[in-house]
């Protein structure tokens, strides 16, 4: 008895100490993402403009977002065009580049690191004022072109091809994408490469029969994680173009960023949030449900 609860201390202390270990992480996830999510649901049924109280309206918000917002749909539809396109494009373009860095010669090491190096600042503001100025009507782009006497265009004045210009970026932006798949592709066994030579397969038979399939986990990652990321971007659209011109790069996060601080709507923009959530969080699902046909896992034994 008087061993047992020695051991029943133990374990309390040890119990103690782990929460004590990770109360930073906790207390950060409870007042910094729990609450603030709660918060969100609860005022995306409210009208809420910062100045005032919330003011109860039930489900106002979302009525008015389906029914009356035109924006709504239009930034819908911009940014479905831009995760149909960007994250295909982006898969393709870090696969490739990863297959092409995945190669025992001299001098790898670096080429990969300048290779990654872009992606450290993927994201910031300056790199989108670069692109901006890149794709202006007197920018980089245009100058290049004159050189072999082509006229050039305002790439992103262009309602025709300032969607393609941020498509464009979000594919240059791929060294994380690339460095997963690069580690996905050092874990298939070269034992099947070899087997395949000798049975006389060439590199595209190779690539579909060896490299997709014991890759496909790792795409489905990327694919998942690409999409949630297209969803959400924001800082490109906002620097280069600002959801211009004639909305064709107004992206939902813009539209829910103008809504909560520019119009001050915090109701609406949550509200707003919140139909994002579920529009992610279905796609997430599909993705899951459809993985079962494509995603091949060593754990099933080739099944």
């Amino acid at each position: 008895m008087f061993g047992k609860k020695i051991g029943t201390k133990r374990k309390y202390e040890h119990n103690v100490a782990g929460y004590v270990f990770i109360s930073p992480w906790l207390l950060g996830f409870l007042l910094l993402t729990l609450w603030p999510i709660i918060q969100s649901f609860y005022l995306s049924f409210t009208q809420y403009s910062l100045l005032d109280s919330p003011t109860w309206v039930g489900t106002g918000n979302y009525e008015a977002i389906f029914q009356k917002d035109r924006l709504f749909i239009k930034s819908l539809v911009v940014t479905f065009t831009f995760v149909l396109f960007a994250v295909p494009i982006k898969l393709f373009f870090s696969l490739m580049v990863a297959m092409l860095l995945n190669r025992d010669i001299k001098g790898m090491s670096l080429y990969r690191t300048l290779i990654y190096f872009p992606s450290l600042i993927g994201g910031s503001i300056a790199v989108a004022a670069l692109w901006r100025n890149m794709f202006g009507l007197d920018g980089y782009i245009n100058h290049i072109l004159s050189w072999f006497s082509i006229e050039g265009i305002g790439w992103i004045s262009n309602p025709k091809t300032a969607l393609s210009t941020l498509i464009l970026l979000s594919a240059w932006q791929f060294g994380s994408t690339m460095v997963i798949f690069l580690a996905g592709l050092k874990q298939i066994p070269k034992d099947l490469y070899e087997s395949a030579s000798v049975d006389g397969a060439g590199f595209f038979r190779k690539f579909s029969n060896i490299t997709i399939p014991m890759l496909s986990p790792v795409m489905f990652f990327n694919l998942v994680l690409g999409i949630i990321n297209a969803f959400q971007m924001f800082t490109s659209a906002f620097v280069i173009t600002a959801g211009g011109p004639a909305n064709s790069t107004y992206m939902y996060v813009l539209f829910l960023y103008e809504k909560a601080f520019k119009q001050f709507q915090m109701g609406y923009a949550s509200a707003l949030g919140w139909i994002l959530l579920l529009i992610i969080g279905l796609l997430t699902v599909i993705n899951f449900v459809a993985s079962k046909y494509w995603v091949h896992y060593e754990s099933e034994g080739g099944k």
